[in-house]
C-alpha cells in the first residue's frame, strides 16, 4: 500500500463522512444491484438502498488471527473486506430479501443479526476476517499478504461448506465459461434421494436451522439450494477493454446482481452499480474499532453501514482483473438469469466477458478438484509481472 493509501486508511469514520461527492444532477438512470433509480425524484430511495448494504472495512484491536497474528488487517485486507460484502450480499438476498432496507435506530429481525455475526471480527464467524485469513493459507497466501477476486472467491466458497443455516451452492466459473450442467447438477446436488425415507435425517435440521418452519417446507420443496455465482474474469493487459464496459454495466442491472469486487493497484473495491460512465462503489479502506457485543447480547451496527454517498470513479479506471457476482434463490431465478446473459450477447458494441454454454467442454478439466491456481511458466512469468506494479491482483485467466 502506498503511503498516500495508508493516510487515508487510518482516517476515521467520522472525519470520512462530510468527505463524498454526493449524486450528479443527471438524466442517466442510477442501477444499484439491479434496481433502478432517478436522480431527481428518489435520490432518498438510493442513498437508503446504499446505506442497506453491509459496509465492511478495515478494523483494530480485533483478537489475534491465529492467536498470534495480526489484530488489524489495514493496509493489507481491503479484497478481504470486498470479498465480505460481496457474499454479505449474497446472504441478505438469502436471508432478508433484496427489498430489505436497513434504518437507523430501527430494531432489526433475528435474521439480519445472524447474517451480521457471521463477519464479525472473531475467529468462529463464519466468514470473519480470521476465517478467510487462515483459510488462504491453502491458497497459497500467507496470512497478512493481499488477495486478488478470485483467491478470495475460492476461500469463500470453502469457508460456505460451514454455514449450514444458509445452505448455500457456491459455484465459481473459472476460464471465463459458465457451465449451466455443472451449477445445475450442484444446486440440486442435496435433493437426488428418490424419497422422503432415502434422505439422511439431519437434511430436516440442516434446511430449518435458522428458519420458520414453513420456510424450511418452501426450501424442501424447491428442491434448489440458492445459488452463488461468482466469474472472476480479467478484462484487459493491464487496463480494461472498453469492448467490455457496456456489457460489465449490464451486470449491474440484473435482478441476480450481487455486484463486483475489484479496483484500482493495491486499493479494492465492492461495486454495487454505476451512473452513466462511472461505478458506485463501497470503499473497504476507512479503520475503525472492533465492535464487541454489548453486555445484554446486542451488537452496535451502525459502523456496518455507509451513512455517506457512496463513492464514484471512472469505469476507464476500473483494474481489469474482477470477480463478478450473481445470486440465484431459485431454480427460475437461473433460468431467467441465463435467459438475460443469452441476450446480452446480442447486444450491440457489448462483448461478452464470459461464455455461457450447456455443457462442459471435452477439453476441460472439472474446476471444482483441480488446484486452480496457474503454475505453467508463463503464467508464472505473466503475474510476477503483474504484482510488480499491482501487488493486490493476480492472474485469473490465461
Amino acid at each position: 500500500m502506498v503511503a498516500s493509501g495508508l493516510m487515508a486508511a487510518t482516517l476515521t469514520y467520522d472525519t470520512l463522512r462530510f468527505e463524498y461527492e454526493d449524486f450528479p444532477e443527471t438524466k442517466e438512470p442510477v442501477w444499484i444491484l439491479g434496481r433502478k433509480y432517478s436522480v431527481f425524484t428518489e435520490k432518498e430511495e438510493i442513498l437508503l438502498d446504499v446505506t442497506s448494504r453491509l459496509w465492511f472495512t478495515y478494523r483494530k484491536n480485533f483478537p489475534a488471527i491465529g492467536g498470534t497474528g495480526p489484530t488489524s488487517d489495514t493496509g493489507w485486507g481491503c479484497m478481504l473486506r470486498c470479498g465480505q460484502m460481496i457474499f454479505a450480499q449474497a446472504l441478505v438476498c438469502r436471508h432478508l430479501g433484496r427489498d430489505w432496507r436497513w434504518i437507523k435506530g430501527k430494531r432489526q429481525t433475528d435474521n439480519y443479526f445472524s447474517v451480521l455475526n457471521a463477519f464479525i471480527d472473531k475467529k468462529d464467524s463464519y466468514y470473519s476476517i480470521h476465517q478467510i485469513a487462515q483459510m488462504g493459507v491453502g491458497e497459497g497466501k500467507s496470512i497478512g499478504q493481499w488477495y486478488g477476486p478470485n483467491t478470495v472467491a475460492q476461500v469463500l466458497k470453502k469457508l460456505a461448506t460451514f454455514d449450514t443455516w444458509s445452505s448455500l451452492a457456491v459455484h465459481i466459473a473459472m476460464d471465463n465459461t459458465v457451465v449451466m450442467e455443472e451449477i445445475r447438477r450442484l444446486c440440486q446436488s442435496n435433493f437426488s434421494c428418490a424419497g422422503a425415507a432415502a434422505c439422511p435425517a439431519v437434511e430436516a435440521d440442516v434446511l430449518y436451522n435458522g428458519y420458520p418452519e414453513e420456510a424450511g417446507v418452501r426450501d424442501k420443496l424447491s428442491l434448489w439450494k440458492p445459488l452463488v455465482l461468482l466469474i472472476p474474469l480479467r478484462l484487459g493487459l493491464t487496463e480494461i477493454n472498453e469492448a467490455y464496459i457496456e456489457t460489465l454495466k449490464h451486470c449491474f442491472m440484473m435482478p441476480q446482481s450481487l455486484g463486483v469486487i475489484g479496483g484500482k493497484p493495491n486499493s479494492a473495491h465492492y461495486f454495487i452499480g454505476y451512473v452513466g460512465e462511472e461505478l458506485i462503489y463501497l470503499d473497504p479502506h476507512t479503520t475503525q474499532p472492533a465492535v464487541e457485543p454489548s453486555d445484554s447480547g446486542c451488537l452496535p451496527d451502525e459502523s456496518f453501514h455507509c451513512q455517506h454517498p457512496p463513492c464514484r470513479m471512472s469505469i476507464a479506471e476500473l483494474d481489469p482483473s474482477i470477480a463478478v457476482g450473481f445470486f440465484c434463490h431459485t431454480e427460475e431465478d437461473f433460468n431467467d438469469w441465463c435467459h438475460q446473459i443469452k441476450k446480452l450477447s446480442l447486444v450491440r458494441g457489448a462483448l461478452p466477458m464470459f461464455e455461457l454454454v450447456e455443457r462442459q467442454p471435452s477439453h476441460f478439466s472439472n474446476p471444482d478438484v483441480l488446484n486452480l491456481t496457474p503454475d505453467s511458466s508463463d503464467a508464472d512469468r505473466l503475474e510476477r509481472f503483474f504484482d510488480s506494479e499491482d501487488e493486490d491482483f493476480e492472474i485469473l485467466s490465461l
